[in-house]
């Protein structure tokens, strides 16, 4: 490990101007004469040789720099490390005291947290560790080790998806997947299967908006589109809907759905559908629902097709505007974070000069709080959730 005084590596910027942003892209580097390995702490100067700040290099990587901090004082090793997901831990359990309202919430969210490249969430005993960056897998005993002092009976689980492995230049072994669990959420019970592929069957940054909708939507007939594991649906009847209907496309996630609906004892209904096929037909036979739910998939994580996303973003906001009487809500959502709230609002604009139909937007929400986002890293902030009322 590094300390203040044992000379690291320097990379030098092109530029003298500081970055404004932890990520620095290769372009934006002279490249070393010697090959350091992936994830290596080094050193960062300006063209003019001033220290810039001290991080993680990664020269296989487009993110070729991940900037951990600027003291010079700091050395980035496994105390450092552990200290942070102390701060990240105390955010959570003492500022935001989420342990009140749900055993489901991330731990650590990136640059959120000041920890570029690691994501953590706890599903009740559970810890899933996701690794996006070469830098944090070198410190993943340290990690590990941390993360058990908080919760020393918590089952670890970790990965990093195989396109960042192959851009990072890593390679993550995962542990068998742990068996599911029963989470919790504002009193009601949710099962969660980290490590089962995207069937996680659970989503803890949706949590205060679940919570919010339901209350919007005691005594309203209720769509929820997209529904993966059926939250908004269950939290709604729970909290007074006089139905709920779920629709998504994928059969194994419906099952966990109704599993949910039983488990808290709500009668909602989840059918498999393209949300489309479903809508048009809904249409024909003149049904209406007075609170609709749209939260697909993230649409993109391609700069280039951010356009094309804004379109089908338009033609699903568009059909379910068909469903929805005048006075009817709608909580529409992206989770693609190259989508900015700018472009996403602006959409509903469109599709309310389209339908010919007001858009109220009540509120503009997004992740909770134990994803927060640093000021210079906009990225951070993925979730766009727009409350709407239409008229």
């Amino acid at each position: 490990m590094s300390t203040p005084h044992s000379p690291l590596p320097i990379i030098r910027l092109k530029t003298d101007r500081a970055p404004g942003h932890p990520w620095v892209w290769s372009a934006q580097v002279i490249k070393p004469e010697t090959r350091l390995p992936p994830g290596s702490v080094v050193d960062v100067e300006d063209a003019k040789g001033r220290f810039v700040g001290r991080g993680f290099w990664n020269g296989h990587a487009r993110i070729a720099l991940r900037l951990l901090t600027t003291d010079p004082a700091e050395a980035v090793d496994a105390e450092w490390i552990a200290a942070r997901i102390d701060r990240a831990v105390t955010l959570r359990q003492e500022l935001l005291q989420l342990d009140r309202v749900s055993d489901a919430w991330r731990v650590v969210h990136s640059e959120g947290d000041g920890l570029s490249g690691l994501v953590v969430d706890r599903y009740a005993d559970i810890l899933v560790i996701e690794y996006f960056a070469a830098g944090m897998w070198r410190f993943r005993e340290a990690i590990h080790a941390a993360l058990k002092r908080h919760f020393p009976d918590a089952r670890l689980y970790w990965f990093a998806e195989s396109h960042v492995q192959k851009q990072e230049s890593f390679d993550c072994r995962s542990p068998d997947a742990p068996v599911p669990v029963e989470v919790h959420e504002h009193g009601l019970r949710f099962h969660a299967a980290p490590g089962y592929g995207h069937k996680t069957g659970f989503f803890a940054d949706q949590r205060e908006n679940r919570h919010h909708f339901a209350r919007l939507a005691k005594g309203r007939r209720v769509l929820d589109l997209c529904c993966n594991a059926g939250g908004f649906a269950v939290h709604a009847l729970a909290a007074g809907a006089r139905e709920a209907i779920g629709v998504d496309m994928d059969p194994g996630i419906l099952e966990i759905a109704r599993a949910n609906a039983a488990a808290n004892d709500v009668p909602a209904t989840f059918e498999q559908a393209d949300i489309f096929d479903w809508l048009r037909a809904a249409v024909a036979r003149g049904e209406q629902f007075d609170a609709v739910i749209l939260d697909p998939a993230k649409l993109t994580r391609d700069r280039t097709r951010v356009v094309d996303a804004l379109k089908k973003y338009f033609a699903m906001n568009r059909l379910a505007l068909d469903v929805i009487p005048p006075g009817g809500l709608l909580l529409t959502c992206s989770c693609t974070g190259l989508v900015s709230e700018a472009d996403f609002l602006e959409m509903l604009r469109r599709v309310a000069l389209n339908a010919g139909r007001e858009i109220q937007v009540l509120h503009v929400a997004g992740a909770g709080a134990d994803h927060p986002f640093r000021s210079d890293v906009p990225e951070g902030r993925y979730l766009k959730a727009v409350f709407c009322r239409v008229m």
